[in-house]
């Protein structure tokens, strides 16, 4: 499991938060309004300072206009193109039940 803010897939969620954001042209400023928050909190999020667990990432979510399930499916489709180490391991280690 991943347990860092720096862990490669934790990152691209949180690069994931911050284009999505963006392309629905909301601040950093105006997020951190909603979220009755500063800034700087959402700043240290997006640059993976401060984690999110995930009721956290559902209200981040909502506050920039964006239904979770479909930033989560996002992120999903991205981590498996990136093929992250921990997916590849997972796949080599399967195994097929015998009918």
């Amino acid at each position: 499991m991943a347990h860092s803010t720096h862990h490669q897939e934790y990152r691209l969620l949180m690069t994931l938060l911050r284009e999505v954001r963006r392309e629905l042209g909301v601040t950093q400023i105006e997020l951190g309004q909603r979220l009755e928050n500063t800034q700087t909190f959402v700043s240290k999020v997006e640059r993976g300072e401060r984690r999110l667990d995930v009721v956290e990432f559902v209200e981040f979510c909502e506050a920039i206009g964006a239904p979770p399930q479909e930033v989560f499916a996002r992120f999903i489709k991205q981590r498996q193109e990136a093929g992250t180490p921990r997916l590849k391991k997972a796949a080599a280690g399967k195994r097929t039940r015998p009918a």
